[in-house]
C-alpha cells in the first residue's frame, strides 16, 4: 500500500511546510475533475492557504480541491521546429 501524497492532500502538506502560491487546477467536485477542466487554462490558480475546509487563491476566491500541477515553457524539439 502506498501512502505517497497526490492531489489536494499534497497541496495541504505543501501548504502546512510553509510553502508559498503554489499553481494548482483548482474545482469544486473533485481532484479528478479539476485536472480535466484544464482546457483553455481557465481552471488554474495559485494557493496561498487552506482555512475552514477550503483552499483560497492569490485571488481570494475559495476551492474545494486543488491539485498542484506545473507549467513550463514548451521547447522547439517537442514541436518539430
Amino acid at each position: 500500500m502506498s501512502h505517497e501524497l497526490k492531489g489536494s492532500d499534497l497541496t495541504r502538506a505543501m501548504l502546512a511546510r510553509g510553502d508559498e502560491n503554489i499553481w494548482c487546477a483548482v474545482c469544486d467536485e473533485s481532484d479528478e475533475q479539476a485536472m480535466m477542466d484544464q482546457c483553455g487554462n481557465d481552471f488554474t490558480a495559485y494557493i496561498v492557504s487552506f482555512n475552514d475546509g477550503y483552499f483560497y487563491c492569490s485571488a481570494g476566491m475559495p476551492w474545494s480541491y486543488a491539485v498542484p500541477i506545473k507549467i513550463s515553457a514548451v521547447m522547439p524539439f517537442e514541436v518539430s521546429i
